[in-house]
């Protein structure tokens, strides 16, 4: 069975990842095309919570105990 997960605004975005910062910081990178890849439905914003993680986790940084 697939699992379908549920789109999230940009406020819910935030409630869930904490370390994206705030909705402004967002919306800057959207103007700026850069960041989080989005999806417009007429003016609403939404983000996949896989699109987020990969985001995340993108840039991993490798301390001594890591190698």
């Amino acid at each position: 069975m697939i699992k379908k997960t549920r789109a999230l605004s940009p406020r819910d975005a935030i409630e869930r990842y904490p370390a994206l910062g705030c909705v402004g910081t967002l919306a800057n990178l959207r103007c700026q095309k850069r960041g989080i890849l989005y999806y417009k439905m007429g003016r609403k914003v939404v983000y996949r919570p896989v699109d987020i993680e990969n985001f995340l986790f993108k840039n991993p940084v490798l301390t001594i105990d890591s190698v």
